[in-house]
């Protein structure tokens, strides 16, 4: 695997000249417009390069979390038929686990053993513990994201019973109507649904009904 740094990026003929080994390449984009970000990848493509990913960058150092506008993630994902991952120089982890939930599959940090190891980068870089704690999160997240799902999960079907529905709230007897006094919708979901309250509201008990039981059709004179 080869890497383009950002500052190679808008370097075609280096492009090109790595792209022809045909080995798994990754372009970063700091600083790079759109059009230049097109071209690099148009050369790799054009010189035999089939695995590519492309990066989101800010080439400033640290990089302000305000400067890295995240959705260009996003963007990038609709215009490039490639992965799209993350060259993060910000402070801390919280960034990259954000990227991971817009749908980075890559996370570059720089990395030092200690931070009083002074090194040009040390001073933006992650130790250890901090790596340890981002890669956990990451994983945490890409479980998270799961896939497009409305309704009830496993794992909420006991908490169903939580939601609101039509009850008497007064001792009703037969032939009363029922009313916005003697009918509210409280927990739990055993009578009911909600949406027919006003359904409900004048018409007449069957049979007497005492309060605190749920309301059903089989209760109410059609």
């Amino acid at each position: 695997m080869h890497k383009i740094a950002s500052f190679e990026l808008v370097d075609l003929p280096l492009i090109e000249y790595i792209a022809r080994t045909k080995k798994p390449l990754i372009l970063s984009a700091g600083m790079a417009t759109l059009p230049e970000i097109k071209e690099a990848v148009d050369t790799a493509k054009k010189a035999g390069a089939k695995d590519i990913i492309l990066l989101k960058c800010v080439s400033s150092y640290p990089a302000k979390p305000e400067e890295m506008n995240l959705r260009t993630i996003l963007h990038m994902k609709e215009l490039f038929n490639y992965p799209i991952g993350l060259s993060d120089h910000t402070l801390g982890i919280g960034v990259s686990i954000a990227a991971v939930s817009l749908g980075a599959v890559m996370i570059e940090k720089h990395f030092t053993l200690s931070r009083k190891i002074k090194t040009p980068d040390s001073f933006f870089s992650i130790e250890p513990q901090e790596l340890k704690n981002l890669v956990e999160n990451i994983r945490v997240v890409e479980k998270a994201i799961g896939k497009v799902h409305y309704g009830v999960t496993e794992e909420e079907k006991q908490s169903k019973v939580f939601r609101r529905s039509l009850f008497a709230v007064k001792d009703i007897k037969k032939g009363e109507t029922f009313t916005e006094l003697n009918v509210k919708s409280i927990r739990p979901y055993y009578g009911l649904h909600p949406k027919y309250l006003k359904d409900i509201l004048g018409k007449t008990a069957k049979k007497d009904v005492k309060k605190g039981i749920p309301l059903s059709w089989n209760l109410a004179e059609c």
